[in-house]
């Protein structure tokens, strides 16, 4: 068993490394969006934080303009000459009328002002344009393993997520969205982690974070020897899938 010294151990060496642990978008949820782009000349991923969907959409089209309100954020994006990075608010973008194909956000849509945002796009957007907002919400694991994930998200840290916070929990099907809606596909994120890298996902959560700083102790310790029963072996990775919750539409 892993008592709760490998806890204190575990977190005082590894706190500082936990955001760069989130999974990755499928690449099949890209080639799905380029296929019903009205062209492949430009996309706008808005709130691109470090720029992980637009990486993906270069691929695909022409250009991508990709901005996000932190430049902390698009610091650590990585650089691509047919990418442009701009520190800019979603309903204030710097793009031209009718002059985009597909705008996609990556779980970020339901902090926008939804009315400024969605005038912003029916404005930048081309005829038969394409909307895709998506969000995830919590890893497929083990039935075991996901009830402890379950209690962690629900119970623990229950009054220390943004109150916007849900629709990501009602995974977006109450999200306001005014344009004709596609059906599309199931999509869906994987990775193979041990529990460090799971609990470096926990960490990053900013109901986790908030938790922390206004009781100073982790959350994570409620359900650490929990967790660890269940995973048994610190070290055995695990197949781990996230369902992405999709809204798609065409914007005019």
């Amino acid at each position: 068993n892993v008592n709760m010294k490998t806890f204190e151990d575990h977190f005082s060496k590894q706190a500082g490394d936990y955001a760069r642990y989130r999974p990755g978008y499928p690449v099949e949820l890209f080639d799905y969006l380029a296929s019903i782009a009205p062209d492949r000349q430009l996309a706008w991923d808005c709130g691109t934080g470090n720029g992980q969907a637009a990486l993906a959409l270069v691929k695909h089209f022409g250009r991508v303009v990709a901005t996000d309100a932190s430049a902390d954020q698009l610091a650590r994006a990585t650089p691509h000459e047919r990418i442009d990075y701009r520190v800019e608010r979603a309903e204030e973008v710097s793009l031209e009328p009718s002059s985009v194909d597909l705008i996609t956000v990556a779980v970020a849509v339901h902090w926008f002002n939804f009315e400024t945002f969605y005038r912003t796009v029916r404005r930048v957007g081309k005829e038969k344009s394409i909307l895709a907002v998506w969000t995830y919400q919590m890893p497929v694991i083990d039935p075991s393993i996901d009830k402890v994930l379950f209690r962690y998200y629900k119970e623990v840290l229950s009054g220390y997520w943004p109150e916007r916070f849900h629709y990501v929990d009602e995974r977006y099907r109450t999200l306001p969205f005014p344009f004709e809606e596609l059906n599309p596909p199931r999509f869906e994120m994987k990775a193979e982690w041990n529990l460090k890298q799971l609990v470096g996902f926990l960490d990053s959560w900013s109901a986790t974070r908030r938790y922390q700083d206004e009781r100073s102790e982790h959350p994570i310790k409620v359900v650490w020897e929990e967790l660890c029963d269940s995973w048994r072996e610190p070290e055995t990775k695990r197949n781990i899938r996230w369902p992405l919750y999709l809204r798609i539409g065409r914007i005019r």
